[in-house]
């Protein structure tokens, strides 16, 4: 290689220095073979210099992506046996590779396996596993190798061109068929033997297995060894949350609305019993976040599959499906009306959704009822009012932005639940506004809050070309005698309604 050229790869080398890298990059990218010289440098460990192994890895990454096709069989096995004496130097090695060389190893061995399995690598992932084994170095780069696999082959983020499209489903059939029953049994293996001491892998672990549970068979996840691990990762602190997001992934995988009600049923089951239920008695508000959203999926699984079969007749799987979603409410609404602002917002679509299914039951019950009279709890000023001191947020503008969101969102829910009960909104702004205003010691942000009310109830109640002071007299009358104690007791603050 060029040693000249690779002086320019240290981002403290000079502009001329740099030049040459980056004509000599050029050079071997474009070049039938000269990129071999980068294949043996990585095989045989001949560069300590980070710098040079990434640019290595950026020719290989080069001739896989782009030049592949034109490759021959010899230039394939090299680029294949290279991958394996990398990672097998990771295994051996007393130190791991920085994370920057790390990440674009995993890339090119993503890039390899797409366009090489399951025809011409057969035993990409059989090869990997027997090289690494349990070992965290090499643990790392198998994982990252499987996230940079879905970015790739599944990530539904991103538009494929039809033949890749086609190309990526058959890839993951062939996983299915092949592989995917052993891959599932090294992530169990990795997340039990790691949990305590690496929780760094651990998580990178239930990542991969969030990412992967929307298009394996869910039963390889979904059972009981495999749900008391995620549980057991629940209660460690450094894994929760990302333990939190994985079953979240579990939740939100597209399936049959009965199975989907059973599943989301069944995990319920094991997290009361687990006692995860107990939200006022969790201290860790980042938890509580991931789980609220947690919570959140759980009940709009629970909407859709409902929905599903309300309108496909179906009338008694779509009664235990509403008879689940509603055993989620009351949990939803401690959510809900918890002082912390994001907590509160994770699950005003659950709310927002589950309002929307009572407007479409015939008539509500008791039950039903209560659960509304409960949701205007959210209301009152610690959730509706600016908390003066926030928690979640330190940069001041986007703290701005997302209260200002959280409010919006408040807002759409109070029109909701005026469409389902008017009189029950009507009558519990009511309160609150004759309880503040009359309170001659009530605070500014409690006004603030009475009077933001009444201009909401404004326009979330029904009225014809905006006449809210004519028709029903009970409407009628409500508004006006909170417009006449507002304007006779606490005039200042009324030029808030227009915030």
């Amino acid at each position: 290689m060029d040693e000249q050229a690779l002086l320019g790869l240290d981002p403290g080398a000079d502009p001329p220095y740099r030049q040459r890298a980056m004509a000599y990059f050029e050079q071997l990218k474009e070049s039938r073979d000269a990129w071999e010289v980068c294949a043996q440098a990585l095989a045989k460990g001949l560069y300590s210099d980070d710098h040079v192994k990434f640019f290595c890895f950026q020719v290989l990454e080069h001739q896989v992506k782009f030049r592949h096709g034109g490759l021959s069989g010899d230039q394939r096995q090299l680029i294949r046996e290279t991958l394996m004496k990398w990672l097998q130097f990771q295994v051996l090695s007393a130190q791991p590779e920085k994370i920057f060389v790390r990440n674009k190893a995993a890339q090119v061995l993503a890039l390899t396996f797409v366009a090489e399995y399951p025809a011409l690598w057969p035993d990409f992932f059989f090869d990997m596993l027997t090289l690494v084994g349990l070992d965290p170095r090499g643990v790392d780069i198998y994982l990252r190798t499987l996230m940079a696999i879905d970015g790739e082959v599944v990530d539904r983020d991103t538009l494929h061109a039809p033949e890749v499209a086609r190309r990526n489903t058959l890839i993951k059939d062939a996983m299915r068929e092949q592989c995917v029953p052993s891959l599932v049994e090294s992530w169990f293996q990795i997340l039990h033997a790691y949990q305590r001491s690496h929780p760094e892998l651990t998580c990178q672990c239930l990542e991969v297995v969030g990412a992967y549970v929307s298009w394996i068979d869910l039963g390889l996840i979904a059972n009981q060894r495999f749900v008391d691990l995620l549980l057991s990762h629940m209660a460690v602190e450094e894994l929760r949350e990302e333990a939190c997001d994985c079953l979240l992934e579990m939740v939100n995988k597209g399936m049959d609305p009965v199975e989907k009600t059973k599943l989301v049923e069944s995990l319920a089951q094991v997290l009361q019993s687990a006692g995860f239920f107990y939200v006022e008695q969790e201290e860790d508000v980042d938890f509580l976040a991931k789980f609220s959203r947690l919570v959140n999926g759980m009940g709009q699984s629970l909407v859709l599959s409902w929905t599903k079969l309300a309108k496909a007749g179906s009338a008694d799987d779509a009664g235990a499906a509403l008879r689940a979603l509603e055993a989620k409410v009351a949990l939803v609404l401690r959510l809900l009306v918890h002082p912390d602002d994001d907590i509160s917002a994770n699950v005003v679509a659950f709310c927002y959704e589950y309002l929307h299914v009572l407007k479409q039951l015939p008539e509500l019950n008791d039950g039903q009822k209560s659960n509304m009279e409960v949701g205007m709890a959210v209301f009152p000023p610690r959730t509706l009012a600016r908390q003066p001191h926030r928690r979640r947020h330190a940069h001041q503008g986007e703290d701005e932005a997302m209260f200002v969101e959280y409010r919006k969102q408040l807002k759409m829910l109070l029109d909701r639940l005026a469409q389902v009960s008017p009189e029950l909104v009507l009558e519990s702004v009511r309160r609150v506004f004759t309880d503040t205003i009359k309170w001659q010691s009530a605070s500014f942000m409690e006004v603030e809050v009475a009077i933001r009310l009444l201009y909401m109830l404004g326009e979330a109640l029904p009225a014809s070309h905006g006449a809210h002071f004519s028709g029903d007299a009970v409407k009628t009358g409500a508004l006006q005698d909170m417009m006449t104690t507002v304007s006779a007791r606490r005039p200042r603050p009324l030029c808030l309604a227009g915030c």
